[in-house]
């Protein structure tokens, strides 16, 4: 969706399928049970009084024209004004989430979008992550369409509170449409933009019919897998259980799915924008007068669920970060600007973050630093920095505009594995906080990788 600034994707893979899950009818009993072997992460079905918002524990609701301070109309030239009301959304007492685009009297249009609280929806080591929803695109089509883009999809957990670092922490477009044609797109964005391995900003799609009854008209299921049961890992989409499209992790270089893969995990999205650059793209400009407002999005279910793996995924948020006094590693960070991770040399193994430059940031929640003041910061840092470069690294509390608590400076350390434990003296902090880790420079060459950090009294 942030498929922003997109160049158009060309209605690939068009060919009807078979009947496979398409229904008119409205919500289903309950989320289904996951299949053999699957097991329920989180779900929402959308259950409570007509007229409602959705469940605030489950979801946010995104309002204006874009995140403070980042690009404006979403990045993606859409025109709409998202808002909190129910007039745009809210459920409708039968077990439906309804989306609903509206124009007023001036032609100004106004819509919705929401987000998971959760932003670390990811496969179990060596297991498999679905994402799934069932829903009826809005029953708009031909020229009353033009400008109409629903939307179900993942945006990578480092967003939030950057954004600018798209598309590198990862873009998965579920479930687009525009202009009610008779297709559904799915989407990888990666990398970098323009261009690079995700060839942006288009990203690397594919898009069919749906299968038996249009898109439009009637519900349809439409799924995401991220597999890392096979080697190399593959993600793929699917509408009504028939997969079009996928996307190998030897498709792509390894530090683009590092980036892409190693952070928190992703959040989720349902909106429904208008217009913008692809449906511009393919019938622009729009929307345009005879465009009809008051077709909604309607949303079943939104389920998550794993199976495989070493461990089993969480299916409740996961707790506050521990101990301020224990090994905290730098890449369980559960935010962070556009830094990838890499495989360390260091002591005890792992991962470290790397090549960090000015303005990079990481969070790390609820750290507990109990009664009893911490006065020192240690962070296990390398560089490989050219000679002339260095920087600071930061520790701020709760927010990354506070000042500084504590910090240190590091230039080259004989190379980017070349580690060292560097103290700082800090301000007294008790209680629990979220810590950010900051990193500030005069210039914007990289200058520091970090392994571990912890505090102490």
């Amino acid at each position: 969706m942030i498929a922003a600034l997109l160049a158009p994707l060309l209605v690939t893979g068009a060919v009807a399928g078979a009947v496979g899950g398409a229904r008119s009818d409205a919500a289903q009993a309950s989320v289904p049970p996951p299949g053999d072997g699957w097991t329920a992460v989180w779900s929402d079905d959308f259950d409570g009084p007509g007229g409602t918002l959705p469940s605030s524990a489950n979801w946010i609701i995104d309002t204006g024209h874009g995140y403070p301070g980042g690009p404006g109309n979403w990045g993606t030239g859409e025109i709409q004004n998202y808002t909190s009301s129910t007039n745009n959304l809210a459920l409708d007492g039968t077990g439906n989430l309804r989306i609903t685009p509206r124009r007023d009297a001036a032609g100004n249009w106004t819509s919705a979008r929401i987000e998971t609280q959760r932003a670390d929806f990811k496969p179990p080591s060596g297991g498999v992550l679905a994402i799934e929803s069932r829903l009826q695109m809005p029953n708009v089509t031909g020229t009353a369409a033009l400008g109409y883009w629903p939307a179900f999809w993942a945006l990578g957990a480092p967003y939030r509170g950057n954004y600018w670092n798209w598309p590198g922490i990862g873009e998965f477009d579920i479930m687009e449409n525009v202009n009610g044609i008779n297709s559904v797109w799915g989407v990888l964005h990666c990398g970098v933009n323009p261009g690079g391995p995700c060839n942006e900003t288009s990203g690397l799609g594919a898009s069919r019919v749906c299968p038996g009854a249009s898109c439009q008209s009637a519900f349809h299921t439409y799924r995401f897998e991220w597999d890392t049961s096979i080697s190399p890992n593959q993600l793929r989409w699917y509408v009504d259980g028939q997969q079009y499209h996928s996307v190998s992790q030897g498709q792509l270089p390894a530090d683009t799915w590092t980036n892409m893969t190693s952070h928190a995990g992703y959040f989720i999205l349902l909106n429904v924008a208008i217009g913008g650059a692809f449906p511009d793209a393919l019938n622009g400009p729009t929307p345009r007068p005879e465009t009809v407002p008051g077709h909604p999005m309607i949303v079943d279910y939104v389920a998550v669920t794993a199976k495989g793996g070493g461990t089993t995924p969480p299916t409740t948020p996961p707790p506050g970060g521990g101990s301020a006094y224990s090994t905290i590693e730098a890449e369980t960070s559960t935010q962070r600007a556009t830094i990838g991770v890499e495989t360390t040399s260091d002591t005890g193994g792992g991962q470290n973050l790397m090549q960090i430059g000015n303005g990079d940031w990481a969070l790390y929640r609820g750290l507990d630093f109990g009664s009893t003041a911490a006065t020192q910061f240690v962070g296990r840092v390398a560089s490989g920095a050219a000679g002339g470069v260095s920087g600071l690294v930061e520790v701020r509390l709760d927010s990354r505009s506070n000042a500084p608590i504590g910090s240190f400076a590091i230039a080259n350390t004989g190379g980017w594995q070349s580690w060292r434990s560097v103290p700082a003296n800090i301000s007294g902090v008790t209680g629990v906080h979220d810590v950010y880790l900051t990193f500030t420079s005069g210039q914007p060459a990289d200058f520091v990788n970090v392994n571990w950090f912890t505090f102490a009294r």
